[in-house]
């Protein structure tokens, strides 16, 4: 303000023609992304990060010191823990509205319990929901609520945000047949070009459309600055102590007409803030930017007080949640321990039948759990949702990947080196997937006569198989699952959630053994041949 004000002096002083060069402007982006309603802090490889109440502390002192800084969110606030079978969204709204976002992407899970619970939450936030590609206009309660873009002010300066979000929402949400995700790349175009035709220059896409998509979709866009990403759960930057980065934060990459793009993403559930400072020439392209990459939300920062009190307030009521009742189960169904002689697990079954059931709608033809993730069994009677969490106590999410059937048979066969005396790896498989274990043969080869889906596999097909966060990660030693390229997004569907609403729908559920997972007898000794008997000698007792 003080240089324009210097300039107008000097116009008036000495006549010059009152035209104003524009100057460089310098912008902090604090962003989120896939906080899946994780209102409190996670726990996960060793390390305790998250939670509304310290981010909110975080986002304070960087406001301090960064006072050019927006707040923005690349979506999926809804889904994944108690918080939100409860509020249904509006605990998270609570935090980010005390908080201060200004701008915020629609994710795929703002949808999960159709237009309802996303109208109340857009009625209800201070800040704008966005999304280019969303047709909501014939829905009543969200139609004037979806935005495809906004703009908002930074000292004066005028800045251009658009949404995205996924085109294939019908199939991996439920939005109902009044709500449709378009084409993305022609509706973000759209929206850039009535930006810049009000005068915009500077552009930020808040995309929830996955990093890899994120990358094409640059090359094939003109005039966007930064795009803030989601959907795909992706590390950038190295932090220590958190898994190997998919790339550098930020991601520098050219848009259709040759200027840079800057492509940012935060991980997940709030774990970490995103932070990037970005400096804009005076014709609003990025000049230059810092890479001090993501912050960990650690312990170590103190709480805000009145996001704490909020917290206090909200976790009360979520002691009747874990005492509801789910179902019944008509027989008690066990954890089964392996042995040498057998491997299925009727606990192991029904939570790999919950995992398909929650993704098969999305093209899954199998799921997977891990024998170390089934931490319980149920006994005959009454099931209430405290329960369904000592069987999965974990927090994972659902990961949807493609692997050749090759893969699969390696995947299913590479926790086996050391069963059954190491067998947490071991992985359970839903209903019409069986395979069969021969110990005697060597290891990484030790499964034979797989079926998938009730056929027996193809190893050059490609199958999509849902498995926990957990070993697609690489958990258990599942190396050959995490590395595997091609198709993987993780749903963000919480693993207890898709026991609960399975026994839900399925109830009462029961114990099932349907030879799943086989254990091959071993082989015999070969007979030592005795000396010749004469006639009528014989074995005693023999016919």
């Amino acid at each position: 303000m003080v240089r324009r004000l210097a300039c107008f002096l000097l116009i008036a002083l000495f006549g010059a023609t009152p035209v104003l060069a524009e100057q460089p402007f310098t912008l902090t982006i604090l962003h989120t992304n896939d906080v899946h309603a994780q209102v409190e802090p996670l726990t996960a490889r060793g390390l305790t990060l998250g939670g509304y109440t310290r981010q909110a502390s975080l986002i304070r002192q960087f406001r301090a010191s960064d006072p050019m800084a927006v707040l923005l969110s690349a979506g999926d606030v809804f889904q994944g823990t108690l918080y939100f079978n409860l509020y249904e969204g509006l605990a998270d709204l609570a935090f980010m509205n005390l908080i201060g976002y200004q701008a915020m992407a629609v994710g795929n899970h703002e949808l999960d319990r159709g237009p309802g619970p996303l109208a109340r939450f857009a009625s209800l936030a201070t800040f704008p929901l966005l999304s280019a590609n969303l047709d909501v206009s014939q829905e009543p309660l969200l139609a004037g609520l979806i935005h495809p873009w906004v703009v908002i002010e930074v000292d004066g300066e005028r800045l251009g945000l658009i949404g995205a979000t996924p085109e294939d929402l019908a199939t991996i949400s439920n939005p109902g047949p009044t709500v449709r995700a378009g084409a993305a790349r022609e509706a973000v175009q759209r929206a850039i070009d009535a930006l810049t035709a009000s005068g915009v220059n500077k552009v930020i896409l808040l995309s929830h459309l996955g990093f890899e998509r994120d990358l094409e979709l640059a090359g094939k866009l003109a005039g966007v600055d930064v795009i803030v990403g989601g959907h795909s759960h992706t590390l950038l930057g190295a932090v220590p102590g958190l898994p190997q980065p998919r790339g550098e934060y930020p991601t520098v990459v050219k848009d259709a007409a040759g200027n840079t793009v800057l492509i940012v993403q935060a991980w997940h559930r709030g774990l970490v803030l995103g932070r990037l400072r970005v400096t804009f020439d005076g014709q609003g392209r990025v000049q230059r930017w810092d890479q001090t990459g993501p912050i960990p939300v650690e312990m170590t920062i103190p709480e805000d007080p009145v996001a704490r009190a909020l917290l206090a307030a909200l976790e009360k009521p979520l002691a009747s949640v874990r005492d509801a009742v789910i179902g019944e189960a008509a027989s008690a169904i066990p954890a089964t321990r392996i042995t040498p002689q057998h491997a299925e697990s009727p606990m192991g079954n029904l939570v790999a039948d919950a995992m398909l059931a929650a993704t098969g709608r999305a093209g899954s033809v199998a799921a997977f759990i891990n024998q170390g993730g089934v931490r319980a069994s149920f006994e005959a009677g009454p099931l209430t949702y405290g329960q369904a969490l000592t069987v999965q106590p974990f927090s994972n999410t659902l990961v949807q990947v493609e692997l050749t059937g090759l893969q699969l048979l390696a995947a299913l066969a590479q926790p086996l080196g050391q069963f059954p005396a190491e067998a947490d790896g071991l992985l359970h498989p839903s209903r019409g997937t069986r395979y069969r274990i021969d110990p005697s043969r060597p290891p990484g080869q030790r499964v034979v006569e797989l079926e998938v889906a009730g056929q027996p596999v193809d190893l050059a097909a490609t199958y999509r198989v849902t498995v926990p966060s957990f070993i697609a990660g690489g958990g258990n030693g599942h190396s050959v699952i995490a590395r595997a390229e091609g198709y993987r997004y993780d749903t963000g569907i919480l693993d207890v959630d898709a026991l609960v609403q399975y026994i839900r729908e399925h109830t009462p559920v029961a114990n099932t053994l349907e030879g799943r997972i086989a254990v091959a007898a071993p082989a015999r000794p070969a007979a030592t041949p005795g000396p010749r008997r004469g006639r009528g000698q014989g074995d005693a007792g023999s016919i």
